[in-house]
């Protein structure tokens, strides 16, 4: 019998080309058909390996999933950068490959983010996500999430609605 362990951890130089093939295979899952095709193929493609060597030589706060050694998930996070929310701290990033969705890691990942973010004193977070990407809002609603804002990005010719979900105090 064999077992895999699975552990989230910082990442590390050595990891920016899994990280490449998570956000590659996670973004076109989760965002095919509502992105439109051409600007999707845009934003993976200026995302590649030299661009998450570069983020994690900056020191940029970046934790990854492991399954049985090999990285499967990834986070980003850090200040919030919404001027007009209170909460101190976002996540910015979270996706799994899409074979690993729907098993329990990515709470895992996502409450790992949110214990680093309390350990730099941010007691409250947001994060955001499209309005359009089902699976993402109702994770965060079943992670406690609640909506406290609306706002809009731009895509090419087309705009979509976001929606911010925070976690904390309320103010």
């Amino acid at each position: 019998m064999s077992t895999f362990t699975t552990g989230v951890r910082r990442a590390e130089q050595s990891d920016a080309e899994s990280i490449t093939r998570v956000h590659d295979a996670a973004w076109r899952f989760a965002y095919d058909g509502v992105i439109p095709a051409q600007e999707l193929s845009r934003i993976i493609a200026r995302r590649g390996p030299k661009w998450w060597d570069r983020a994690i030589r900056r020191g940029t706060a970046i934790l990854v999933m492991e399954v049985g050694g090999q990285i499967c998930g990834y986070a980003t996070f850090g200040p919030n950068r919404a001027r007009n929310l209170s909460q101190k701290g976002e996540v910015y990033e979270i996706y799994l490959l899409p074979e690993y969705q729907g098993i329990g890691l990515g709470t895992r990942l996502f409450l790992a983010a949110r214990k680093e973010l309390a350990r730099f004193r941010f007691e409250s977070m947001v994060v955001w996500a499209l309005a359009d990407n089902e699976n993402a809002c109702r994770f965060y609603v079943n992670a406690g999430g609640r909506k406290v804002a609306r706002a809009a990005e731009r895509f090419g010719n087309v705009q979509l609605a976001k929606i911010a979900y925070a976690w904390g105090p309320r103010r």
